[in-house]
């Protein structure tokens, strides 16, 4: 367990970094709005006492972790499941619950800590090399202008519980629309009535307002829900604005998407709780589940005369191993890692892997569409009073804050990331309040701009930097629009045959130019919000300063803003669609619509990268999803639904 030392140098970097100019208004002294003089001294006290607290409560967290094992080489178990992300340590659980069924999972990463799961250490996570695989995409000169080398940071998860260790905790599931377009594409059974039960079945609301909406929710899931414990003043303004323009503020998990709310997040008591938290802590002790972390998987072997998938090999410890399945394995890779492991083994685009010296075993447009949730990383706005979430007031030991976490996981330290609302809008049908929205409104208490650490870990060159840190001093809040049904496609490739040579990463952002036209729509409606009276009641300002390479638009024009998305273009780390989900006739489709990889028995992907189309959400609950239903299909095809 690190010690609390590295917690607290984590805290003071992860959150915008922001003192004041000018002194404090009386209406506000601080986040929580009171006046702390006198309680200072006990604030320290009690730090102490709360640091020891946390680290007692990160050892019982260790203790529920599924024990490690080295599989014996040649050895065979029903099912293999590659990749203990959110859908990998999903299936192997629920595999796991039929009894007469051995269950290997293999995982690249190392154990899950107490330390990744505290709510505003998000940002910290991605500078790991331990838990982070840290990918980029290959260097633009239409998009991600203002990163170092053109190159946009693609951060993926390398741990137990994967991308659901890293992502920002956001619980959103898209709107019934998305999912029945898939099954028009011809994706039967996954139409919004065939899903919605998939969403309950996973999910424990906790919030006490949604709890009786049995219709959409669940109560007896493994992944808690539930809202953060804090909410800033910034973010109550927030969902004021957006009732000031029209909106309602809406359950965007329930019947309708449109509108403002705060965000649900997959938060139990203040931290989060990942697909390993969720699933697998409480499988710990199933002896049919076996667990082996540190692997590296290179290939899975395939039987050329059956075209069946009959095991795999790996790497632990500098050892290889091969182990088999007996019934299936399941690749759960991502949208990144299962086309990359799918291409070493043969299936993907034959004039591709026969340039580099790939026996194709069968062809599939593996990597294609390819997809993903980009926004515009420019907008913050300044306030006068300290009602930002800021570190120099989080780390300041006087201050409660930092032992309302460790004594009781509560205050601004368990807002995800500083990710505190959103809005999904129409652009295109701002009048309308059902149906698809086009953009969300990621709504941040704090400034984007002049934090000392995010934009070095989102990747912004030093020239962005430089502007940026005249902001070190302000207080302030941030609104990143973002394009959720983006019509651009990218796709992934392999650079060479070796699973350590990570693949070329082409997202293709605002290629086509639709998405400009949304996103420049997407950027209006959040500089709206800004002039709202319950944003101007805080003295809020736009920053407007001139991107670099961008100085020749007038600025606020459309070649302007043209520029700056393309200048500072923001994952939102979404990754999706590059197995295709369809029918065995579209020429377009990796997987069916059961998730087996076409031609090829015995082998089945279950993540992100089979989605036919980017849902109109963040895609973690999404993933969840597909793994709950790709469990109980396989359970369908061989016999075991009702034996579970």
């Amino acid at each position: 367990m690190p010690s609390i030392l590295y917690f607290l140098s984590a805290v003071v970097i992860i959150v915008p970094l922001q003192s004041s100019r000018q002194p404090i208004k009386n209406r506000y002294h601080n986040l929580y709005g009171d006046n702390m003089s006198g309680r200072e001294l006990m604030n320290i006290l009690d730090f102490g006492i709360g640091a020891l607290h946390f680290l007692q409560q990160g050892q019982y967290y260790m203790n529920h972790e599924v024990p490690d094992m080295v599989p014996q080489f040649g050895a065979v178990y029903d099912f293999v499941v590659i990749g203990a992300g959110t859908a990998g340590a999903t299936i192997a659980a629920r595999l796991s619950e039929i009894h007469q069924v051995e269950v290997l999972l293999i995982e690249a990463g190392s154990k899950e800590n107490f330390l990744m799961d505290i709510p505003l250490l998000v940002y910290m996570l991605q500078l790991s090399d331990d838990i982070n695989w840290k990918y980029q995409t290959k260097s633009s000169n239409k998009y991600c202008l203002g990163m170092e080398g053109n190159r946009c940071n693609w951060p993926r998860g390398k741990v137990m519980g994967g991308s659901s260790v890293l992502n920002y905790m956001i619980a959103t599931r898209g709107d019934a629309e998305d999912y029945d377009r898939w099954a028009k594409m011809g994706n039967e059974g996954w139409a919004y009535k065939d899903v919605l039960k998939y969403f309950k079945k996973l999910e424990t609301i906790d919030i006490p307002e949604l709890q009786s909406d049995t219709i959409y929710h669940g109560t007896k899931g493994p992944l808690h829900i539930s809202y953060p414990l804090f909410h800033t003043s910034l973010a109550k303004a927030f969902l004021n604005a957006g009732k000031e323009l029209g909106y309602p503020l809406v359950d965007y998990n329930g019947k309708n998407t449109i509108g403002f709310s705060y965000v649900q997040t997959t938060i139990i008591n203040g931290t989060r709780m990942s697909s390993n938290r969720a699933y697998l802590h409480p499988a710990r002790n199933r002896r049919n589940l076996h667990v082996t972390r540190e692997s590296r998987v290179k290939k899975i072997l395939i039987n050329r005369h059956t075209n069946r998938a009959i095991g795999l090999e790996f790497i632990k410890h500098h050892q290889n191993i091969r182990v088999f399945a007996s019934k299936e394995i399941i690749l759960c890779a991502g949208a990144i890692g299962s086309p990359q492991l799918l291409m070493l083994s043969g299936i993907g685009p034959a004039k591709h892997l026969n340039e580099l010296g790939i026996n194709v075993v069968r062809d599939l447009p593996v990597g294609e569409n390819l997809m993903d949730h980009v926004a515009f990383g420019g907008l913050t706005w300044t306030v006068d009073d300290p009602v930002s979430i800021r570190a120099i007031d989080i780390i300041n030991p006087t201050y409660p804050y930092m032992k309302d976490f460790l004594m009781k996981q509560s205050g601004p330290i368990t807002v995800p990331g500083a990710c505190e609302a959103l809005a999904f809008i129409d652009t295109k049908n701002s009048t309308k309040l059902h149906g698809l929205p086009n953009i969300e409104l990621l709504f941040i208490g704090g400034g984007l701009k002049g934090d000392l650490i995010l934009p070095i870990v989102m990747g912004f060159n030093n020239a962005i930097r430089q502007i940026w840190n005249k902001y070190f001093i302000t207080y302030g809040w941030t609104i990143l629009p973002m394009l959720l049904k983006p019509k651009s496609r990218g796709r992934i490739r392999l650079l060479a045959n070796d699973i350590n040579v990570k693949p070329e990463i082409v997202p293709n952002y605002f290629d086509n130019p639709e998405d400009v036209k949304t996103m420049m729509e997407g950027i209006k409606a959040a500089i709206s919000v800004g002039r709202t009276k319950a944003m101007k009641l805080f003295g809020s300002r736009l920053t407007n300063d001139t991107f670099p390479g961008c100085e020749n638009y007038e600025y606020d024009s459309y070649g302007y803003w043209e520029c700056a998305m393309r200048t500072a273009s923001v994952t939102i780390y979404h990754y999706s669609g590059t197995c295709k989900m369809g029918p065995k006739e579209d020429p377009t489709a990796v997987v069916d619509p059961r998730l087996k990889v076409i031609g090829i028995q015995g082998l089945r992907v279950a993540d992100g990268s089979i989605m036919p189309e980017i849902i109109s959400a963040h895609t973690n609950i999404p993933i969840f999803m597909i793994a709950e239903k790709l469990a109980d299909m396989v359970k369908e095809d061989w016999g075991y639904l009702n034996e579970s």
